[in-house]
């Protein structure tokens, strides 16, 4: 089979498990902000770790026990990338719910394309070409649409709240830790999902108990353990599964711009279960999108050194 057939596969399966991944972490929010009086946010993010190790023990076991010295050798990359993409940004974004908006929340997401880009150059010089860069502001600008309804007065009456410069914070761990992510051992995609969790939940630990001597547990009704099973399974697994292959497949610059989908589908997903109204300014934020995907992709994306 030729070799560019094969590449156009690859980035194919990719483009489609990024776009899985940010449907799964639009739902992530909706959940966090929806039930952020009932569930702690600490509490939230170590239970969705502890529970979604659990969950892929059995089927990264096997890997475990093979990798387990490369884990060891490379335990400073891997207690880094833990902190990084799994204790952080979520226990973050689950503060964020307490002290913003859901609208604040989608908004500084959307910088998430461009931090990427600004770290891959500032700590590996991977510069992108002119082209690409338009197609990450056009994406950024639909994202902006969307979340702004349309209309510019929204952006200019938003006001930052502490919840927001927690979620600027939680997206520069974010955006490092997909920077980061090619220095992250040869080991299998299992081994590596597992021990983050792992790491990234006992990281967590010491604030989860102090959170739960002050607060207490969350009430374990169905609609709380229904958010607990969805978090550690589509938003957790499936999603880092998704996205860690997407940085490997295409680049952390065009994985990156995904997470202007966010919005999107946090939109449509209110549309859908909320009852929220389809207006135009969700399909002209998605054209966008779109159209600053297809410049973005159309080529090279490093530009000539």
């Amino acid at each position: 089979m030729p070799k560019s057939t094969v590449n156009h596969r690859t980035a194919a399966l990719a483009y489609v498990l990024l776009t899985l991944a940010t449907l799964f972490w639009a739902g992530n929010a909706i959940i966090g902000r929806a039930l952020y009086a009932e569930i702690p946010p600490v509490t939230f993010a170590f239970w969705r770790w502890a529970l979604a190790s659990m969950v892929l023990l059995p089927f990264s076991w096997h890997h475990l026990r093979r990798d387990w010295p490369q884990i060891v050798h490379a335990w400073p990359t891997m207690l880094m990338l833990s902190v990084l993409g799994v204790s952080t940004f979520n226990a973050l974004l689950y503060e964020a719910a307490h002290t913003t908006t859901a609208t604040s929340i989608a908004l500084i997401q959307t910088a998430m394309p461009a931090t990427i880009v600004v770290l891959s150059l500032l700590l590996f010089g991977e510069r992108v070409s002119l082209r690409a860069g338009v197609g990450v502001a056009l994406s950024i600008t639909g994202a902006l649409v969307v979340v702004a309804h349309g209309s510019l007065a929204v952006l200019a009456h938003l006001h930052f709240l502490p919840g927001d410069l927690l979620m600027l914070l939680a997206v520069l761990f974010y955006a490092l830790y997909s920077v980061l992510l090619r220095k992250r051992p040869a080991i299998h995609a299992l081994s590596f999902l597992n021990v983050t969790f792992v790491v990234g939940a006992l990281a967590l630990l010491p604030l989860y108990l102090w959170e739960y001597s002050v607060r207490g547990a969350p009430s374990m009704r169905a609609e709380v353990m229904a958010a607990f099973a969805y978090v550690a399974i589509f938003p957790s697994i499936l999603a880092y599964l998704f996205w860690n292959h997407g940085v490997a497949a295409i680049g952390a610059n065009r994985t990156g711009l995904f997470m202007c989908l966010v919005p999107v589908f946090a939109s449509a997903l209110a549309i859908l279960l909320l009852g929220e109204t389809l207006h135009v300014f969700h399909i002209v934020g998605l054209g966008l999108i779109v159209g600053g995907f297809l410049l973005f992709n159309r080529g090279p994306e490093r530009a000539n050194a």
